[in-house]
């Protein structure tokens, strides 16, 4: 049992799939990438990770469960090895990157808290 308080709950990645999807077929515009990786816990069981990679930045952003059966989600910004400079309209754009992250990471939480309820599965 040890083993599952590191692991997050198990939404697996064909379900955080779709919802990323319905995240950008509500119109929010990701100018980087965003994909959901392939991730295990420590019982092996798929549980997803997703994966925002700047593009006005070199950096990516993590967002996943805090978590075992914890709805609320975090987000990690990777570090970057070197000072970044930037001019006035690449902050602004790396700026609206990061307020769609927070939006998608929102968003996540709030569909985990959706699937908690419907499927009873967080108390």
């Amino acid at each position: 049992m040890d083993e599952l308080q590191d692991s997050p709950p198990r939404r697996s990645r064909e379900q955080l799939e779709e919802w990323v999807q319905e995240f950008k077929d509500q119109g929010h515009i990701v100018a980087g990438t965003l994909r959901v990786a392939q991730q295990e816990d420590a019982d092996r069981q798929d549980t997803g990770l997703v994966i925002m990679s700047l593009r006005n930045a070199k950096a990516s952003i993590y967002m996943q469960p805090r978590g075992y059966d914890d709805p609320v989600w975090e987000a990690t910004l990777t570090g970057r090895p070197e000072d970044l400079t930037l001019s006035i309209h690449d902050i602004a754009s790396l700026a609206a990157e990061l307020v769609v992250a927070g939006n998608l990471c929102s968003f996540l939480q709030w569909k985990s808290l959706e699937w908690d309820r419907q499927s009873g599965s967080h108390g």
